[in-house]
């Protein structure tokens, strides 16, 4: 009798043992197949914003590019670059503006009183790509090429980005106001200044 009872006893163990295992593998599987998806999820999320970060990258890059090309523009024309806006910083707040209002007003008189000084002069402000395209071509005695106007401007001014495209642009306004001529040989176009040309502007 007791060893059947021991041989129960046994049994129902083993059932316990064997249901407790089958729980821990089936809450391993759902584990399992859980962090398997969120895997997918985490990869596929990474793969989407690399993709919009390579995009914006791509537009970031040809905005720079564009912005070059119109400030190359914008020399070659003469245009004055416009300056950047400058956000005006709040004025602190505190003790000051429970001044009375009288000392306010003495400090008011005090500054109508006092004169502006004078304004100095402006500081010289460089010649503009058009100038100096212009100046370049009165001094030579044969036509040039935008290639060989290019290329004496970037040794005389190397401070300054000046492109090929640019001052071909630059000359043939000059052209278009009768401040330069063109004459073609070939494939190749020259430019010279007449000598009775207008002298051009700054601007």
């Amino acid at each position: 009798m007791d060893r059947l009872l021991a041989s129960r006893d046994t049994w129902k163990r083993f059932e316990n043992m064997s249901e407790t295992i089958a729980e821990t593998t089936e809450l391993t599987s759902q584990y399992a197949t859980q962090v398997t998806g969120d895997l997918e999820r985490n990869l596929k999320e990474q793969d989407r914003l690399s993709a919009e970060i390579e995009a914006l990258q791509a537009q970031l890059a040809a905005l720079r590019h564009d912005h070059t090309v119109l400030v190359n523009i914008q020399q070659a024309l003469g245009i004055p670059a416009a300056p950047e806006p400058v956000a005006a910083a709040p004025a602190p707040r505190g003790k000051q503006d429970e001044k009375p209002a009288t000392a306010t007003r003495k400090r008011a008189g005090v500054k109508r009183a006092t004169k502006a000084p004078v304004a100095s002069s402006a500081a010289p402000t460089a010649p503009t790509l058009v100038n100096l395209v212009r100046d370049h071509l009165a001094a030579q005695t044969e036509p040039r090429s935008a290639a060989e106007v290019t290329t004496a401007l970037e040794q005389q001014h190397p401070e300054r980005n000046i492109k090929t495209t640019v001052v071909r642009t630059t000359l043939e306004g000059l052209v278009a106001r009768n401040q330069a001529h063109r004459a073609k040989q070939g494939s190749s176009v020259f430019y010279t200044v007449p000598q009775n040309a207008e002298p051009a502007t700054q601007e």
